[in-house]
């Protein structure tokens, strides 16, 4: 039995630790940073955006790590298929984006030397646009507008807590908003029109050591409605809940544990770019993973250290509702990753 919220509380106790490890389907747990009774630098504050269609896709985010802040941006070409990522690091921004205590209202402005990431969130629309200087093979600026409406009515909320006093993971993933707008690489300019956006807004006190395991899809069916997924697992302790959802025409639908089978996974010979397939203990999930591109961007001193393998590609199976009904997928685009943090 998973503990579902489905009251208004604050986030933290008088302690600093979770009042109450589960999960909501919207923003009902209150999070305030000055109630952290951590280190200031152990805080980490991050919004990242992944917004994109079947040609390409931009990723954004905007992270405050209390003693290292980074913009970074990714564009994704999946025709060719290839991609670039660059970040820009500011040391210490100990609260300097100002990042939002809530999802439903608060703005972004982080800046970085010409690096520029803003977002502007009014009556439920997200309007973000920014640059970033020289981002290109060849020098050329990456430039950002668009907007993100059509917040579906559940989302995946989780309080998620260590088993280390005052340390916390409190983490919402809005998947399936439209996107309406552009990007642009150099002279090229990308459209979003037709595209959807998955927002990852997370906030807490993480123990130095983790690896996590992310999945994440959004599409319209050929019914018309939007389906996506959160699928996740691999640090902190979920006993009162996991972060394993389903959502179909705005609603959610709460899934059990959920396995990633990637070939040489726990050993050295990892091989991400072979199929994978991912499974649940409800048998609700049924997918074959199909990688296309391994973002593979590590930033590695031993002592510390930030290594993703963000994999994009083809998810191919069955996903099961609450009421029983199976959602078919052929070939539908999304990603799945596994990170190990020393932060």
């Amino acid at each position: 039995m998973q503990n579902r919220i489905t009251e208004r509380a604050k986030l933290l106790d008088g302690k600093g630790n979770l009042s109450n490890p589960g999960y909501a389907t919207e923003y009902l747990l209150e999070y305030d940073r000055n109630e952290v009774k951590a280190p200031k630098f152990r805080l980490k504050e991050w919004d990242y955006y992944y917004v994109g269609n079947n040609n390409h896709a931009i990723c954004l985010t905007a992270a405050d790590m209390g003693y290292v802040g980074a913009i970074s941006a990714t564009f994704m070409d999946f025709k060719t298929p290839s991609q670039i990522t660059k970040s820009s690091i500011k040391l210490f921004p100990m609260g300097a984006y100002h990042m939002p205590k809530s999802t439903l209202a608060g703005d972004v402005v982080a800046t970085n030397g010409d690096v520029e990431f803003v977002c502007i969130l009014d009556s439920g629309v997200r309007h973000i646009f920014g640059k970033y200087p020289k981002f290109g093979h060849n020098g050329e600026e990456l430039s950002f507008d668009f907007t993100l409406s059509d917040c579906p009515e559940e989302c995946m909320f989780i309080a998620t807590p260590f088993k280390k006093d005052k340390h916390f993971y409190y983490n919402a993933k809005i998947n399936c908003m439209t996107a309406k707008g552009y990007f642009k690489l150099g002279a090229e300019t990308y459209s979003l029109d037709d595209s959807l956006g998955t927002l990852d807004w997370g906030r807490g006190v993480w123990t130095f050591d983790n690896t996590w395991y992310w999945g994440s899809l959004q599409t319209v069916l050929a019914d018309g409605k939007k389906f996506g997924f959160n699928l996740g697992y691999g640090f902190g302790d979920t006993s009162a809940a996991t972060e394993n959802m389903l959502f179909y025409d705005g609603k959610a639908h709460k899934l059990e544990d959920v396995a990633f089978n990637i070939p040489g996974d726990g050993t050295e010979n990892v091989e991400f770019t072979k199929p994978w397939t991912v499974t649940s203990s409800d048998n609700r999930v049924r997918l074959d993973f199909e990688p296309l591109i391994d973002r593979y961007e590590p930033f590695d001193l031993k002592f510390f250290c930030m290594i993703p393998h963000q994999v994009f590609g083809y998810f191919t199976g069955t996903c099961v509702l609450d009421d029983g009904t199976e959602i078919k997928l052929d070939k539908v685009l999304g990603f799945a990753e596994k990170v190990h943090n020393k932060w």
